[in-house]
């Protein structure tokens, strides 16, 4: 099967005065105010559809416009482009969400998808009345999982009685489209593991060296095998990209130094209150320097897990994740300028020419130990 590529669409544009410090602050944690833009969403999304791309994710956070209605907008803007909503389980009852998941699907054509989380900050899920610690809300997306996937799949009337959910003469009077994939799910945890393997046709694997990669696909297959199941993988690639590797890696130079001065500069306040740190403090991954410390080391972890380089490197690199077993690659680059998208276009191509990397003990990336 081809690769699958994936890109993004925001509500609203990344905030910033000029190109360059919007490619910057997309290293920046966000905001938790952010506007609904009519226009961008619909040039986004058509951006993304002209440059090659497959699909595109909306995501979601407690204090950002709704994500199915960005979703919506953004598929009423294109033609090709399929977008998976991110959805966190528990903000709806899962009946009503299937309901909305299905009309999306067939308003647009078959191309909705939806991407269940259960949220990564008990902070942002309380913002939402959600106060169940994250164990809870794993066992609580389980029975959600399966009033949704009942609800999708048929029309015939179901009872569910459950700990957090219960349902009576639940039916559903439209399913969505059969396809390849109507339901993704991520997390590295085992019970994040053994929902995608039960439930989603795509699991989300996170961000590691390629050999934790591989050892979390074949995990996560594994899984799905003892459920008689399949998966495809999914894997968010962040870029820095320019026309040369010696030019990708001053650029991201120069996208630390920027994202560190206007984070603590000014109006440094609100970026500290974003979802992003929220989960960083309760993992303890914050620490106690003052703020242009934390910033510092936010944009260093940021820019750690990119991929910097050419589109012929970046392609090399995306190589070994298809040779690795990944089915969809979000490729998360900035798009500020024409230039952007040129070299978003040179990657596409590349990818789209059945790039295949040179053997493993001989590619820079071995030796560097990727």
């Amino acid at each position: 099967m081809e690769l699958d590529l994936r890109g993004g669409v925001r509500a609203a544009p990344v905030l910033g005065r000029t190109p360059r410090e919007r490619q910057a602050l997309r290293f920046a944690p966000d905001p938790p105010g952010r506007d609904a833009d009519p226009d961008h969403v619909a040039r986004t999304a058509r951006e993304n559809e002209e440059d090659g791309l497959d699909s595109a994710l909306v995501t979601q956070s407690s204090s950002w416009p709704d994500p199915w209605l960005v979703a919506a907008w953004a598929l009423a803007a294109t033609s090709r482009l399929r977008i998976s909503v991110a959805h966190r389980a528990g903000t709806t009852a899962p009946t009503a969400a299937a309901r909305a998941l299905a009309t999306l699907d067939r308003l647009s054509g078959g191309r909705a998808s939806a991407h269940v989380i259960i949220g990564s900050s008990d902070a942002d899920v309380a913002r939402d009345g959600d106060s169940l610690p994250k164990a809870e809300r794993y066992r609580r997306a389980a029975e959600y999982l399966e009033v949704f996937t009942k609800a999708l799949a048929g029309r015939a009337e179901f009872d569910f009685e459950g700990e957090f959910y219960a349902v009576r003469g639940a039916r559903s009077g439209l399913r969505p489209r059969p396809r390849a994939e109507l339901l993704s799910f991520g997390g590295s945890s085992s019970e994040g593991v053994e929902l995608a393997a039960r439930f989603a046709e795509v699991y989300a694997v996170a961000p590691g060296p390629l050999s934790a990669t591989r050892r979390r696909i074949a995990g996560a297959r594994a899984a799905a095998a003892a459920h008689g199941r399949t998966l495809r993988i999914w894997r968010h690639v962040t870029l820095v990209l320019a026309a040369t590797d010696e030019e990708a890696a001053e650029r991201a130079r120069r996208i630390a130094s920027d994202v560190v001065r206007l984070t603590t500069g000014p109006d440094r306040g609100h970026r500290l209150e974003a979802v992003q740190l929220d989960r960083d403090r309760e993992r303890g991954l914050v620490g106690s320097g003052d703020e242009r410390e934390r910033a510092t080391a936010y944009v260093r972890r940021a820019l750690a897990a990119a991929f910097v380089g050419s589109p012929e490197s970046v392609a090399e690199r995306i190589g070994w994740l298809r040779a690795a077993g990944v089915d969809i690659v979000q490729l998360d680059t900035a798009v500020e300028t024409d230039e952007d998208r040129e070299l978003r276009r040179a990657l596409v191509a590349r990818l789209r020419s059945g790039y295949l990397p040179a053997p493993a003990r001989s590619g820079p990336y071995y030796r560097r130990g990727w």
